[in-house]
């Protein structure tokens, strides 16, 4: 491959650096993303936004996870993870932790289950 060929390359380390703004990771509340992070979209995309960000944002019309939206956008975790950070600085995108594994064999837990019954009967 031609040193021209791979500057201009759009798949290349330099698009992703192009993408993120030359950030390597993400900072604040988006540091605690991980592949099981469900994502789910607050707001519509709007005119003029990173085309990237628009299509985290239609994919997660309903909850994503990380690892599942990285596969349908072909972007590794560390770039995903800095548009997610963006959007979720934006208040454009939500972000559920998964339940810990630690309290997996412990049965339900019963704070939980009270806010889906509380979430159910409201609708």
């Amino acid at each position: 491959m031609s040193a021209t060929r791979r500057l201009t390359d759009p798949s290349g380390l330099e698009r992703y650096y192009v993408l993120t703004g030359g950030r390597s990771g993400p900072g604040g509340s988006a540091a605690s993303l991980d592949v099981a992070t469900l994502v789910v979209a607050r707001a519509a995309a709007v005119p003029g936004m990173q085309h990237e960000h628009e299509g985290i944002l239609r994919r997660c019309r309903d909850p994503l996870s990380v690892a599942e939206l990285g596969a349908h956008l072909g972007l590794p975790f560390n770039i995903l993870a800095v548009l997610l950070a963006d959007l979720l600085d934006a208040g454009r995108v939500e972000a559920r932790n998964p339940i810990p594994a630690s309290g997996a064999g412990r049965g339900p837990d019963l704070a939980l289950l009270e806010k889906v019954l509380s979430g159910l009967q409201r609708l």
